[in-house]
């Protein structure tokens, strides 16, 4: 039995951010993290990707990226950032960890791991973040296709797919630029959009729509949404034409109410106006060959990557997890007054950022654990 005042589970953004919070004000903590290193996730992302927001709103707490750092940091300088903030705050976690299940008993949270550890805290931080487990949708025909087929997760960059024909199915943020990447390689991408999407642009007036975003969140509701909705159809066009329908609910309030990031376009949309990346329907079944749309069209596919998003499923090894999730399966909130002692960081979806989110939630979780003692 391993005790501590707190033990967060999870070693990315999240777990960090509260570690670097508690280091700071001397409270004692464990972390454990099941893979052998921090910001497991962001190390085996795809190779072209950045943050979408901007640097100095992306800051873990604390610890500001290096000056020479570009406004949009690629994944290895995030890497190195959160490599950097772990040092930094002394924070060294149990590596090869992973927490198998989180129930309380009495007073205390006990929770163990798949090597048969067991701590026993006062708290327990879950900051294991939205992108725990990848979600594998099920097609009729799927096991027949004789293609490459892999999850995006997997996805490094489209080198080896060269002159093929790729599918993405799913157009998220992910999916969006993938197909940039196999275009620069020379590939030919389509993508399957089920449904409608909201596009928003990354820069807008020469700075990044994060700064807007988090200004019109200060106005009412409703000017905030026809504000964002005049910008977007200003800024991005209608691309009904190109197959990709626009939601009737505003990309800000899809977030607020759905907890659905829109697409931030770092250029897709202008390949989809040349032509250069086709949009297609949802898919009804795989062939041996290709796919066959919602609408019947069937089309032969070299390679297709599922680009369809990732679960928390926090109640895999959280005990109990009734009234704790939200319509989306995800925590409802990072302090639960129900569950005294249990919180989670990392799993809100805000116009300002993921990782602007963190920060701030971090410090409401760090008030409410000194408030308790």
């Amino acid at each position: 039995m391993i005790n501590t005042q707190n033990l967060i589970i999870g070693a990315g953004p999240g777990g960090l951010a509260v570690a670097g919070r508690l280091a700071k004000l001397n409270i004692p903590f464990k972390i454990i993290e099941k893979e052998k290193n921090v910001a497991p996730a962001w190390r085996n992302h795809y190779d072209r990707l950045h943050l979408h927001t901007a640097k100095e709103l992306s800051a873990l707490p604390h610890l500001n990226y290096p000056a020479d750092f570009p406004l949009y940091v690629p994944r290895l300088q995030v890497v190195e950032y959160m490599e950097m903030y772990a040092e930094h705050f002394g924070i060294k976690p149990y590596f090869k960890e992973e927490a198998t299940s989180v129930k309380k008993e009495g007073e205390k949270w006990l929770t163990t791991t798949a090597s048969g550890k067991v701590f026993q805290s006062d708290n327990v931080i879950i900051g294991t973040g939205f992108n725990r487990v990848p979600n594998k949708p099920i097609w009729e025909g799927m096991d027949e296709y004789e293609g490459f087929l892999q999850h995006s997760k997997y996805y490094k960059n489209g080198k080896n797919l060269k002159g093929k024909r790729a599918l993405l199915i799913g157009m998220g943020n992910t999916g969006a630029e993938l197909a940039i990447d196999l275009h620069e390689h020379g590939a030919i991408p389509y993508i399957s959009a089920r449904s409608p999407v909201n596009v928003v642009l990354r820069d807008f007036n020469g700075k990044p729509t994060q700064y807007t975003a988090i200004k019109l969140q200060k106005l009412p509701t409703w000017l905030n949404d026809w504000i964002a909705v005049t910008i977007q159809k200003l800024m991005i066009g209608d691309l009904s034409k190109y197959g990709l329908q626009r939601p009737k609910m505003a990309p800000s309030a899809q977030l607020r109410e759905l907890g659905k990031t829109p697409v931030i376009d770092l250029g897709t949309v202008e390949l989809i106006k040349n032509g250069a990346v086709k949009i297609k329907p949802g898919v009804k079944r795989f062939t041996k060959t290709g796919v066959v749309f919602e609408n019947g069209e069937e089309l032969d596919f070299d390679a297709v990557i599922l680009a369809t998003g990732y679960r928390s499923r926090v109640e895999d090894f959280v005990e109990d997890m009734t009234d704790v999730l939200n319509h989306l399966g995800e925590p409802k909130s990072p302090v639960i007054p129900e569950r005294k002692g249990l919180y989670f960081i990392g799993f809100g979806a805000y116009a300002g950022g993921i990782l602007r989110s963190i920060n701030m939630n971090s410090e409401l979780i760090v008030n409410a654990i000194k408030a308790a003692q």
